[in-house]
């Protein structure tokens, strides 16, 4: 099934994609992602179908990158490109499908560099048991995002984990950015949208917050 998201058209595949077939709720991210997107290189990791790739590709990024386990996701996120090559800027930009466990690749590949890094992995806590360690995996993975980005880069860290409160996710991220010895600002975060909204306290489970990288990776002994 084809449908058009702020002019964008994707496919939503019910049967054997995850959920409903694409996730509606990052709407709001991903145009931010659009906006900041500009002459920037794109790091989607657990890309799923393009989504943030293609707003990025749409606001002249200048190369993006899906990272995902998944070949069937990649499939769908090369489906959803070719669904808007008639947008000069899509057309113009570099779509680059990468195959591999999201964690290992970011450890095992640190010569790759990003201007803007997007990390949004599936639940990390589906049941209360798993919340300590889904905490401790979300401090790594953005330490290990932070690695890959250029100075003056972006990451944006996601949680869809409703076991992890707002404030339990925004710490970890926050003290595993300031680990890395990095400087950095937090310029935005984001929750629920205003036609998604949660009715109670346990429903709370969409969460992002936004980095600006400001001094330089660091520099590595031969």
């Amino acid at each position: 099934m084809d449908f058009l998201e702020t002019g964008l058209r994707f496919e939503a595949d019910v049967l054997r994609g995850q959920k409903t077939g694409f996730f509606l709720d990052q709407r709001e991210n991903r145009r931010r992602i659009e906006s900041l997107a500009a002459g920037r290189r794109l790091l989607n990791a657990f890309s799923f179908s393009g989504g943030f790739s293609l707003y990025a590709a749409r606001g002249a990024a200048r190369a993006v990158t899906d990272l995902d386990l998944s070949s069937h996701a990649l499939a769908a996120a090369e489906r959803n490109f070719a669904l808007n090559r008639s947008h000069p800027a899509v057309m113009a930009c570099p779509h680059e499908r990468i195959q591999a466990e999201a964690f290992e690749w970011l450890k095992g590949n640190s010569g790759r560099e990003f201007d803007l890094v997007v990390l949004d992995p599936p639940s990390l806590a589906k049941r209360e048991a798993e919340r300590a360690g889904a905490i401790r995996a979300y401090g790594r993975l953005a330490s290990l995002g932070v690695a890959h980005l250029a100075q003056g880069g972006i990451l944006v860290a996601c949680s869809c984990s409703a076991h992890v409160s707002t404030e339990e996710f925004m710490g970890a991220i926050k003290s595993a950015v300031a680990r890395t010895t990095r400087s950095f600002e937090v310029f935005a975060t984001s929750g629920h949208a205003p036609d998604h909204q949660a009715g109670f306290k346990e429903a709370e489970y969409l969460k992002a917050i936004y980095f600006r990288i400001t001094s330089r990776r660091p520099s590595r002994e031969c």
